[in-house]
Parts: structure tokens; C-alpha cells; sequence
């Protein structure tokens, strides 16, 4: 087979999914790390805009800073849906 004629397909939504993901995961366990309910503190951020509800601790509120609040919601209400 010759592949020099195949063209290679990113899945960039998928890509951006998997970002958030991980992203979340790693400011959940910084929250939890530091004594901080991490639920209540990344909805209060998602709500208000205001990054001080992430902790600094290993660098979660620079990470956090790097996603748009829409699409951090866009994937939880897709991941929750699709749950049901």
C-alpha cells in the first residue's frame, strides 16, 4: 500500500476534548491537594470569570487561564449528557 497518497485526518475536536480533560483533572487535584472543595471552587470560577477561585498551586490557575470557560462547559454538559 502506498501512503504517500493516503491524506491523514485530525480529529482537533476530539484533540480539544481530551485537553479540557486533562486540564480539569490536574486543577481538580491541585484544589484537592490544597484543602479546597474542587467542585464548588472551579463552579465558582466557571460563574464569575475570576481566576482567584483556582489556586495557584501547581500552576492550575495559569492552566485554567488557557481554556475558554465555554469550552470547559461545553465539554461537561456534552460528557454529562452523554452519560444519561
Amino acid at each position: 500500500m502506498d501512503f504517500k497518497n493516503e491524506t491523514l485526518k485530525i480529529n482537533v475536536e476530539s484533540m480539544s476534548a481530551q485537553k479540557v480533560k486533562d486540564t480539569l483533572k490536574q486543577i481538580y487535584d491541585a484544589l484537592k491537594v490544597k484543602g479546597y472543595n474542587p467542585i464548588n471552587q472551579i463552579v465558582a470560577y466557571l460563574m464569575s470569570g475570576d481566576p482567584t477561585y483556582i489556586t495557584s498551586y501547581n500552576n492550575a490557575r495559569v492552566l485554567i487561564s488557557k481554556l475558554e470557560r465555554d469550552e470547559i462547559l461545553e465539554e461537561l454538559v456534552k460528557n454529562y449528557l452523554l452519560s444519561l
